[in-house]
């Protein structure tokens, strides 16, 4: 059991590549929160957002195809 506490606060190689939060937001910002004031500057922030994943998935699909043929 100690051996676990004291490797939690050890920054493993993992942890560098952990990258559940990310995609967590990635899928977050797809949804609407029904807890979540109607505010427009946060609305604008928001579609801002997808466009950007949105634009940069297209350029990775268009980037790897390009490099395979």
């Amino acid at each position: 059991m100690e051996n676990k506490e004291v490797q939690k606060g050890r920054n493993s190689l993992q942890d560098y590549f952990e990258v559940n939060d990310m995609f967590r937001y990635f899928t977050r910002v797809f949804k609407k929160d029904p807890n979540s004031k109607n505010n427009f500057n946060l609305r604008m922030m928001h579609g801002i957002n997808r466009i950007s994943i949105v634009m940069f998935l297209l350029a990775f699909v268009v980037w790897i195809v390009k490099r395979l043929m």
